[in-house]
């Protein structure tokens, strides 16, 4: 019963502080007349590309190379042949400019196709 007591006097002393602060407020009086705000921009940058890349070996036939170039990254065919020129000659050819998750997915699918069909042609990916 005494903590009966104290809880009631509490809840009656904290009705009577609001009821006093509340009855002084004026919700017009205050307004944000007097305080600056600047609007923050968004700090938006875009994702990085990542370059898909075909490596050059001395067993993977030029027509496989230039089948994978048309089926998987849409190339012509005078596209493909130059790209496959390109790995041929330099070791390393450029197949498209693309983002983490596609280029992961078209790097994983190109060496899954060369695997099924027994050719060690590797393609790789790197940050642009």
């Amino acid at each position: 019963m005494l903590e009966l007591n104290y809880y009631w006097h509490y809840c009656l002393a904290l009705e009577d502080f609001l009821f006093v602060n509340m009855s002084d407020f004026d919700p017009f009086k205050y307004t944000d007349d007097d305080l600056a705000v600047q609007e923050a921009k968004p700090q938006l940058k875009k994702p990085p590309l990542y370059k898909v890349v075909l490596l050059n070996d001395d067993f993977t036939p030029m027509d496989f190379v230039i089948e994978i170039l048309m089926d998987f990254f849409n190339m012509s065919e005078d596209k493909a042949t130059m790209v496959m020129l390109q790995v041929h000659t330099q070791g390393v050819g450029v197949c498209g400019v693309y983002s983490k998750e596609v280029a992961e997915t078209k790097v994983y699918i190109v060496n899954d196709y060369s695997r099924e069909n027994q050719h060690p042609l590797l393609c790789s990916m790197e940050e642009v």
